[in-house]
């Protein structure tokens, strides 16, 4: 369903594909979400879109860090995994909906994933962060859209607002659901029309009604990319991996 970067890449210059990861202990599917419903403008404006020469290909989103630019998203939409590298010229556009990016397009840089995925693509360690900053924009992106906070160590069953920008869509969806257990460092939700480009999409808990705001416990990722079934996503366990590559970012500068 969800993709790796390199797939993106690979698929579209030479038809390649990728072979199947080992599938987690209990693959049975989640309970039946509440909604999920197209989202406008109204979406929590530190979600938007990844870009790639023009195209969108995955989902990403503003976390709060000390140099306000911190963004979150999937490992494999920062680097192609075992064998692979880090990607470049990506770009990011909050809120983006209908063709619209109503913060502008923010550049990414000095992605950051867990050393078990760039030397295996261990799926327990699907995620990554990158810097984001808008040339001439003295702002920083999180004073812009605001941004969630980042939650590790959390447990795995919690009711979640997941978004993310498919494909084949100019708008993200957005789905309500309760996420579960499904391996060791797995969790999965189940949330229907996640198609291709919503990896990264957040993971997102107690919510403000005002601005949408909240918590993030975990991005489509993971297991087969996020999954190989629309209507399930699934992604890597938030744990000390992860805290420390959060500490890391946030302590720049």
């Amino acid at each position: 369903m969800r993709r790796a970067l390199l797939l993106v890449l690979c698929v579209v210059l030479t038809g390649c594909s990728a072979a199947s990861e080992p599938a987690p202990a209990d693959p049975a599917a989640p309970a039946a979400t509440v909604a999920v419903t197209p989202a406008g403008p109204r979406t929590n404006p530190s979600i938007g879109a990844l870009f790639l020469e023009g195209t969108h290909f995955c989902t990403a989103s503003v976390i709060h860090s000390g140099p306000g630019d911190l963004l979150l998203t999937a490992a494999h939409c920062l680097h192609d995994g075992e064998g692979g590298e880090y990607a470049t010229g990506i770009s990011f556009a909050p809120g983006y909906h209908d063709g619209v990016a109503p913060y502008g397009y923010w550049d990414v840089s000095d992605p950051q994933v867990p050393d078990g995925w760039a030397s295996s693509s261990d799926p327990d360690l699907d995620v990554g962060f990158a810097t984001a900053r808008q040339p001439g924009n003295t702002k920083t992106l999180e004073s812009v859209t605001g941004a969630n906070t980042l939650l590790t160590g959390g447990g795995f069953a919690h009711p979640i607002t997941l978004t993310g920008y498919p494909d084949e869509r100019e708008a993200p969806v957005v789905c309500h659901g309760t996420s579960s257990q499904a391996d060791t460092y797995q969790m999965r939700v189940g949330c229907p029309g996640f198609t291709t480009g919503t990896s990264g999409g957040p993971w997102v808990i107690d919510p403000d009604p005002a601005t949408e705001l909240g918590t993030v416990v975990g991005v489509i990722g993971g297991y087969l990319y996020g999954g190989d079934d629309p209507d399930t996503s699934y992604s890597s366990y938030f744990d000390t991996d992860v805290a420390t590559l959060y500490r890391k970012m946030d302590a720049r500068g």
